[in-house]
């Protein structure tokens, strides 16, 4: 397992470039605006920890954020998504979100931190009973 990024979500990107780049010193790795899903995505590390990255989040439809709504979730890349999702299942864990793409996944902790599980290289061939399971809850 390796520990990928954190998400937060943000309201105002250039405030939060100043914030997080000009003056904490991270730099801007990778951005992906989705059209589809109307949100920006910002990858941002500490110069020469490139591996450990901060995702900002902006969702182009204006929204209020509360404490809890800001910080997304904690994310790892596994060996195997459907090994791992099962071994989970089988711990009495709930898979709110089922990697039926071969590629993601999502559970929460019991504080209920939504924890994002990405397959590590290209995604699996989808399989049962993931491909057809529904999600449970949120996350």
């Amino acid at each position: 397992m390796k520990y990928l990024h954190t998400m937060v979500r943000i309201t105002d990107v250039e405030a939060s470039l100043d914030f997080y780049c000009r003056k904490l010193g991270l730099k801007e790795l990778q951005r992906m605006d989705n059209p589809d899903g109307r949100f920006t995505l910002l990858f941002l590390a500490a110069p020469g920890d490139e591996s450990n990255a901060l995702e900002l989040t902006y969702n182009w439809d204006p929204e209020t954020l509360g404490e809890g709504r800001n910080f997304g979730h904690l994310a790892y890349q596994v060996p195997d998504i459907y090994e791992t999702c099962q071994r989970l299942l089988d711990g009495g864990v709930i898979i709110n979100r089922p990697p039926r793409d071969g590629r993601m996944a999502f559970v929460r902790s019991p504080d209920n931190v939504s924890i994002e599980l990405l397959q590590r290289g290209a995604a699996l061939a989808p399989r049962e009973p993931w491909a057809s399971m529904p999600n449970s809850g949120h996350w």
